[in-house]
């Protein structure tokens, strides 16, 4: 996707997440803590930081100064006191705290409501914006320290359900969910055309205008990588809704459609096109479906069963959506194709499907360590005659394991799905489900592992321990 750093939100990371970042060349931010004296929830850490701040932040500091990743200390998250002259105090505090632990580094903290003029901002090395900068505070933040560096420490917070379309989408760039658009509140779906958010947050379009107009801003690090337990904004008080929607990747790791607006954005030179949606809409033959792409183009031409649907030139270096809002639903396929520099550059296809008849069972590796703890993940996706993924498709899927190895969890991506991890069984969520297998301890040997589901044919992979 071009990721290159990652923030660790709101708390210390694991060590081997930070052993990982360094062998991968990732660079990080690394976090303290999510509030300080004042808290946020009953139990918070706020209880413990008159005694624990400085020495909790030493040890933090201690540990983590000698991994290459970390570029930076951030100090804490969306602090309440942020904009009160006990936060400026608490943060000098903190501030000093670290130098004197590692004076190599900067200091910086996420703010999502403290002006430039706030004391905690006079004290940060650099200053850190949680949505504020999408709308304007970039700006202020730069007049105000024309010799520190700005980022953007939280941005988007876009949310969408993988795979799940609602139309009409919005023909701005950008939107706020509603029942009226975006949102689907009784089955609790966000539409993936990915231009819906919370209210706070903003589409990725809108982030990287935001961006590329202020050009001294040193990058992003948005809200979130992956999907992840707990807070299922805009489902909060549903009962049957167990995950968050902000994820660019899904709780089970298949990519949502916003995996490749933002790869178009951090590896621009990577020939790539990606429609959306998928094609297969047999209650919608005949009504307006709008078709996006994807890409870092210059241009894209759109075909419709073989007829184009017009060429479009990127109207701007910020954007990398194109789209047709008008385009008329009939079964078939879609076929996207790119053009750099005048020369054809990347293609892609959306087929309609068929109805679901098999399983096509793939897994990341051929091989994982006998230690039981490697892990292999094993995909599924529901299938017609041909191959096509049957984008609706929710079937119930069995897995097995035979051979020295045993299934840890399955799942699907679903964030309304509150079947147990260790489950065998696991409905497909738009076509998808995912199971997790490691070895036994101190085996060797093959390791199958199968899916099965009622009326259609099944599959398996076979898995090395050793």
């Amino acid at each position: 996707m071009g990721t290159n750093a990652l923030r660790t939100s709101h708390n210390p990371p694991a060590p081997d997440f930070l052993d990982l970042a360094d062998a991968m060349g990732f660079l990080v931010l690394d976090e303290a803590f999510d509030c300080w004296s004042v808290g946020k929830t009953t139990n918070d850490y706020n209880l413990l930081y008159s005694d624990w701040h400085e020495p909790d932040l030493r040890a933090l500091v201690r540990r983590d100064r000698n991994h290459p990743s970390v570029i930076a200390w951030s100090l804490g998250n969306e602090i309440p006191e942020q904009g009160e002259d006990l936060g400026g105090e608490e943060g000098q505090e903190l501030h000093d705290i670290v130098k004197s632990e590692d004076p190599t580094r900067q200091s910086t903290s996420a703010m999502n409501s403290a002006p430039e003029t706030a004391p905690l901002a006079n004290v940060l090395d650099i200053e850190g914006l949680n949505y504020q900068g999408e709308y304007g505070a970039y700006g202020s933040f730069h007049s105000q320290f024309p010799d520190k560096m700005v980022w953007g420490t939280e941005t988007s917070s876009c949310i969408s359900s993988r795979g799940t379309y609602l139309f009409p989408p919005t023909s701005e760039n950008n939107d706020m969910y509603s029942n009226d658009g975006g949102s689907d509140s009784s089955n609790l779906w966000v539409s993936a055309y990915d231009l819906y958010n919370p209210g706070w947050g903003a589409s990725p379009d809108q982030v990287f205008v935001a961006q590329d107009d202020f050009p001294f801003v040193a990058g992003e690090f948005m809200w979130t990588g992956f999907d992840y337990l707990g807070e299922p904004t805009p489902y909060g008080d549903n009962e049957n809704a167990r995950s968050s929607y902000f994820g660019i990747v899904d709780l089970a790791g298949f990519k949502k459609d916003r995996y490749y607006i933002y790869q178009a954005r951090w590896r621009p030179d990577l020939p790539m096109v990606h429609i959306l949606p998928h094609w297969t809409w047999p209650e919608r033959e005949g009504q307006t479906t709008p078709v996006h792409a994807f890409s870092a183009a210059d241009e894209v031409e759109l075909f419709v069963n073989g007829v184009s649907a017009g060429r479009q030139t990127r109207p701007d270096e910020s954007v990398y959506r194109f789209r047709w809002d008008d385009v008329q639903y009939s079964a078939g396929d879609l076929r996207a194709v790119a053009y750099k520099n005048g020369s054809q550059w990347a293609v892609d296809t959306r087929k309609t499907a068929g109805d679901a008849a098999a399983l096509n069972v793939t897994v990341d590796r051929a091989s994982i360590a006998g230690d039981g703890v490697d892990l292999a993940y094993v995909s599924v996706a529901v299938t017609d005659a041909d191959g096509t993924v049957v984008p609706h498709a929710d079937n119930t899927i069995t897995f097995s394991v035979s051979g020295p190895g045993k299934l840890v969890s399955t799942d699907n991506g679903n964030p309304t799905d509150l079947t147990a991890f260790p489950s065998p069984t696991r409905n497909a969520f738009s076509g998808l489900a995912l199971a997790i297998v490691k070895a036994n301890k101190g085996a060797t040997g093959r390791i199958t592992v199968s899916a099965s589901a009622d009326g259609l044919t099944g599959g398996d992979v076979v898995i090395t321990a050793g």
